[in-house]
Parts: C-alpha cells; sequence; structure tokens
C-alpha cells in the first residue's frame, strides 16, 4: 500500500473526486466513441503520424483552445473566491495550487500553442513552402508539448497540483515547503514541453531563412512571419536558459543538490536570475507574433500597404535585444541596489519606444485607409486603447522607486494581464478568426464573432481595472481571502462580474464555432477577405502540398499586386511534386517522454530507465532509418486542383 500512497491527493476536496470521476468519464467516453464509429485508423493514419504543417497547426489549435477553459476555469475560481471578504469557497492550500496552475498553463500551455498553431500554419503558407525544414522534427515539437501539458494536467487527481507560484520560487518550491510532488510535475512537465518549444524555434528559423519561395527576399516577408523570425530568435536564446534551471531545480528536490537551497553555498535568488531572463524574453515570444497579427489584419482591412514596414522590422528587432536587458525588473525590491535598479529601470522604460512605435504604424496605415470593420479588425481596434493602459501602467512598474509601492500588490497582476488579453489573446482571436477559412473552407459568423469581441473587452475592463485600485490600496497578491473592514469588497466583486463576463464571451465563441460548422456556407474561394499575403493565393482549405505551383515573388506584396497588378505569380508548368512521408516514431517517443517525466516525478526509477531506453531506441531507429519521402504524380496535382476550383 506504501506505494500506492505516493500517488494520494495530499489536500483533497469534493471539487478534485468530481474532477476525477469526470477525467475517468470523458476517457472512457472518447474510447467507446472512436470504437463506435472505428475511427482508430483514421485517427492514427491522419493525425496521430502526421507530420503536414496544416494538421499539426490545428492540433496546436485544439490543444490551445482546451487549455484557455482549463485555465479559465482557474481564474472563476479565484475571483470567486476574493468577490466577498472571509469567503470560505476555497481554503489557502486550493488556492493556491488554483493560482500556480491557472499561470502555468496560462502562459505555458495556451498562449505559446495559440501562437505555435497560427505559426505553423501560416509561415510556410506566406513564404511559398511546401513545409516545414524538418517535419518530424515539427510532430515531434508538437507532441512534446503535448505530453508536457498533459502531464502536469494530470497533477491535480495524482499526487497533488504545485503550490509555489507559476513562477515557483525557491526556497518556497524547494522540499522543506512544498513537501508533496506538485512542484516536481512543475520542473519536468515544463522541461518536457520546453524541448518540444526549443525544436520548434531552430525548425522555424531554418525554415524561414531557407525555404522562401524564389524573389522572397528578407524585407519583401510578410510581417507576420517576420514576427515569427524573431520571436524563434528569441526562442532559441532563452528556452536553454529554462531547461537548465528547471533541470537544476528538479535535482535540488529530487538529488538533494543545493543550487537554489538557503543552505550548503545555495543561492535562492539564482532561480529568481535564471527564471526571469526566460520569463522576460518569454513576454516577447507571446507578444512579438501578436503584433504579427495584427499588422497583417490592420493592414488587409485598411484596404492598404502597411505603413512604416521598414521602421516595423526594426522596431522588432531592438525589442528582441532589449528583452534580454531588462529581467531584474521582476525583483526590483529584493536588493539589488539603487545603481543596478537604474539601469535596469532605464532599459524597461526604453522597450516602450519601439512598442510606441507600432502602435503609431497602425495608427497610421488606417488614416486614410478605407478601413472594414469585420471581427478581426473589431479586435485589432479594441487591443490598441486597452493594450496602452497596460503599457503605461508597465511604466510606471519600470520606476524602481515606485515599484517598492505597486509590487507585489493587485496593481501588478492588472497590469500583466491588461498587456496579456489585449496582446496576446485579442491578437490570438483575431488570427483565429482571420485564417479560419483557410484552415477550415468555412467563415465564422460576424454577428456572433463581434458580439464575443465587445464582451470579452467589455469583461477586461471590469475584471482587471478595479485591481489598479484596490492594488494601490494595498491589497496584496496571492491572498486567498481579505477581512471586510479593508475595503476591498466592491472592486473585487466587480472583478468577479468582469471574469463572469468574459466566460460569456469565450462560450459566445465556442457557439460560433458550432453554429458555423453547421450553418456557414463552403463557396467561399480562396480570398474570402480580399486579403494581401501569399497564403490567400492557395485554395480554401489547403491541398496537402500548398502550392500546386511555386510562387515567384517579385513584390513586397506580391499577392495583392497579382490581383491589381497584374503581377503573375506561378510561371512554371505543373510537376510532380516531393513530400515527406508521415511517421509515428513522434507520437511513440513522447509518450516515452510522459511515461519518463512520470517516472521521474515519483521516483519510480525502473520506469526511469525502461521509458529512457525507449526514448534512445526511438533516436537510433531515426538515425539509421532510410526515409526519401514521396511523390505525388502531376496526374494527381490537376485532379485536386481541378476539385479545388482551378489550377493556381
Amino acid at each position: 500500500m506504501e506505494f500506492f500512497q505516493r500517488f494520494a491527493i495530499p489536500h483533497p476536496s469534493p471539487a478534485i473526486y468530481a474532477s476525477m470521476v469526470a477525467i475517468v468519464l470523458t476517457m472512457i467516453a472518447i474510447v467507446v466513441g472512436v470504437t463506435y464509429f472505428k475511427k482508430w485508423g483514421y485517427l492514427w493514419r491522419e493525425w496521430l503520424t502526421t507530420v503536414d504543417h496544416k494538421r499539426i497547426g490545428i492540433m496546436y489549435l485544439i490543444s490551445a483552445l482546451l487549455m484557455l477553459f482549463r485555465g479559465g476555469a482557474d481564474a472563476i475560481m479565484m475571483r470567486a473566491q476574493l468577490a466577498a471578504p472571509e469567503n470560505t469557497l476555497l481554503d489557502a492550500q486550493h488556492y493556491n495550487e488554483i493560482f500556480t496552475t491557472h499561470g502555468v498553463v496560462m502562459i505555458i500551455f495556451m498562449a505559446m500553442p495559440f501562437i505555435m498553431a497560427l505559426m505553423n500554419f501560416v509561415v510556410p503558407l506566406q513564404i511559398g513552402a511546401r513545409d516545414v525544414a524538418f517535419p518530424r522534427l515539427n510532430a515531434l515539437s508538437f507532441w512534446l508539448f503535448f505530453m508536457g501539458a498533459m502531464l502536469f494536467n494530470i497533477s491535480f487527481v495524482v499526487g497533488g497540483s504545485p503550490d509555489a507560484g507559476w513562477t515557483s520560487y525557491f526556497p518556497l518550491a524547494g522540499n522543506e515547503f512544498s513537501t508533496s510532488v506538485g512542484t516536481n510535475y512543475y520542473m519536468i512537465a515544463i522541461q518536457i514541453a520546453g524541448i518540444g518549444t526549443l525544436i520548434t524555434g531552430i525548425n522555424f528559423l531554418v525554415t524561414i531563412l531557407k525555404m522562401r519561395a524564389p524573389g522572397m527576399t528578407l524585407m519583401r516577408m510578410p510581417m507576420f512571419t517576420w514576427s515569427a523570425l524573431i520571436t524563434n530568435l528569441i526562442i532559441v536564446f532563452a528556452f536553454p536558459v529554462l531547461t537548465i534551471a528547471l533541470l537544476m531545480g528538479t535535482m535540488d528536490r529530487l538529488f538533494g543538490t543545493h543550487f537554489f537551497t538557503l543552505d550548503n553555498g545555495g543561492m535562492d535568488m539564482l532561480w529568481a536570475n535564471l527564471f526571469w531572463i526566460w520569463g522576460h524574453p518569454e513576454v516577447y515570444i507571446l507578444i512579438l507574433p501578436a503584433f504579427g497579427v495584427y499588422s497583417e489584419v490592420i493592414s488587409t482591412f485598411s484596404r492598404r500597404n502597411l505603413y512604416g514596414y521598414t521602421s516595423m522590422v526594426a522596431s522588432m528587432v531592438v525589442i528582441s535585444l532589449l528583452s534580454f536587458t531588462v529581467w531584474v525588473h521582476h525583483f526590483f525590491t529584493m536588493g539589488q541596489g539603487a545603481l543596478t535598479n537604474s539601469i535596469f529601470s532605464i532599459t524597461t522604460m526604453a522597450i516602450a519606444v519601439p512598442t510606441g512605435v507600432k502602435i503609431f504604424n497602425w495608427l497610421l496605415t488606417m488614416w486614410r485607409g478605407k478601413i472594414v470593420v469585420t471581427t478581426p479588425m473589431l479586435y485589432s481596434l479594441l487591443f490598441i486603447p486597452l493594450f496602452t493602459i497596460g503599457g503605461v501602467t508597465g511604466v510606471m512598474l519600470g520606476m524602481s522607486a515606485a515599484d517598492y509601492q505597486y509590487h507585489n500588490t493587485m496593481f501588478l497582476v492588472a497590469h500583466f494581464h491588461m498587456v496579456i488579453i489585449p496582446g496576446v489573446v485579442f491578437a490570438m482571436l483575431a488570427g483565429l478568426t482571420y485564417w479560419w477559412p483557410k484552415m477550415f473552407g468555412f467563415m465564422l459568423n460576424e454577428k456572433l464573432g463581434k458580439a464575443a469581441a465587445w464582451v470579452i473587452a467589455a469583461g477586461t475592463l471590469l475584471a482587471f481595472m478595479p485591481m489598479f485600485f484596490t492594488g494601490l490600496d494595498g491589497q496584496a497578491r496571492r491572498m486567498y481571502t481579505y477581512s471586510e473592514t479593508a475595503g476591498y469588497t466592491t472592486g473585487n466583486m466587480i472583478s468577479f462580474v468582469g471574469a463572469a463576463i468574459l466566460a460569456i464571451g469565450f462560450v459566445i465563441i465556442v457557439y460560433n464555432i458550432y453554429y458555423s460548422f453547421r450553418y456557414a456556407p463552403r463557396n467561399i474561394g480562396s480570398d474570402p477577405w480580399d486579403a494581401r499575403s501569399l497564403e490567400w493565393a492557395t485554395h480554401s482549405p489547403v491541398p496537402d502540398y500548398n502550392f500546386a505551383v511555386t510562387p515567384q515573388v517579385e513584390s513586397r506584396e506580391a499577392f495583392w499586386d497579382a490581383k491589381k497588378k497584374g503581377h503573375v505569380l506561378f510561371k512554371e508548368e505543373l510537376k510532380k511534386i516531393h513530400m515527406p512521408n508521415s511517421s509515428g516514431v513522434p507520437f511513440i517517443m513522447s509518450a516515452l517522454f510522459f511515461v519518463f517525466g512520470f517516472g521521474f516525478i515519483f521516483s519510480i526509477w525502473p520506469l526511469v530507465i525502461i521509458s529512457g531506453i525507449g526514448i534512445f531506441a526511438c533516436m537510433a531507429h531515426r538515425s539509421f532509418e532510410k526515409d526519401d519521402g514521396f511523390y505525388i504524380p502531376v496526374e494527381e496535382v490537376k485532379e485536386t486542383e481541378e476539385k479545388l476550383g482551378g489550377a493556381k
């Protein structure tokens, strides 16, 4: 029995027991459903073994949407707990677990895969490529992320959730204060997912630099592709730091090393530095692709080219460099000294300048444009004032002397969410709506889409604006309750109402997807938005090979100029097309990583050894495998093109 006791939840509650039952029933329903409809073969052939960047992008998208609702449930519980003074909905331990998992799920397992979804689907199309540079590595990237996410998400029903905060500061994350395996889940699940992200960064750097269509120079690339290039460059430099920090934390917890302990030469502040050396560039890993989405959407629906293309590129490069020079502003109050704080205060405020350049670029793009307010454009318009609130409060926090007042209060929580929700979530929803017809061959309903945008914007303001004031009044973050005499009741109740409105907005989006799937017309053509970049030059939905003929790029807006100025995009004759073979190895290898991580979390060393051998066996298999892919014959290409509406 002692062996099985380690898997028990240290702080069970009726909600957790209900979750256990729900998870088991859901798994049974999935197995029964797939078996009943005889879809196991289809699932294996078309999805689990696919290396097609478009299908991988869709799987990232599904995962991100699932994690959005998982993290959103945590958020609603937190706001419900704080809606009234001395509330007993959650106890202190459960609240700690919820705000820890909320942060990790939303940043690592929701925002990141949402960005990866759009990058996977859109970037190869925008540069005129058949696929990414390393298709199997791309599949491995997704499955490592997915297995890391699943490993993290079983923590609250097997062994207990992490409870040291999403930043997992030591010594709080050490064995002395985090006695359950929850923090082990944090350390190992994020490592597994992070390895997948690092592989993605390398893959997309090579793809963008080496696989662009003829004539597409770097300064002719669409702005979303530029943002993806800069983002993946940041990933390659930032994620190894996180991986090593997590490895050091794992060794402290499992093997008794002293990297971050308070004794035997350990340095708890070393964790804070390593975490934020990754953590602040991570903010721009999220924000820069969002800026790329806004650039595409605003240019398309202003019916004019993006104003200041060169300055937009330059500002992204400057942001990427400055993002590595500001990490200390996350702990101004932790004793660095006035000189260090002053230096990082200056770099923090400096990074606002290239961000401001982008805002003006978008405004000047819209000025004298013929603006069409579609759902993606509405998200982009709502983003600008809301993000400005987040940016201005960020400059306030960047003043080190003033930060002693703001730090560790709800003011900081409000600032972060007013940056991430308009800056990332709005962009992802705009991008989802914008590229949805290219992904699935039909459009989402515009009325429902605009209703969701307005509701989400209203919910964002109501949920987070009161936190600025309760924070200035002294309400500390991470407190699970407060006294009625503190005066925070009204602000927290308004925040709870705002969170509920936000939830309604996302429910509208889910209904929109269902409604549009049922009733939206399928005869929308390949370019329903009258867009400007190359992904709209192929069919909707996109065939396996992307383009029947590789496009020839002659200008910065090749597709727009082909439509309006008569440029010829497709000059060659149809030829047989080389494509990569599907493979089950990435899925199997990632499943072994899941088992490997689970064994490490619970110190089940035979499981670690067996799964580790399996992982190396998969690597060896790939090393000795001869796989030259396959060719799609010209006749099949012609048949597909005619079926989809004529050869491109």
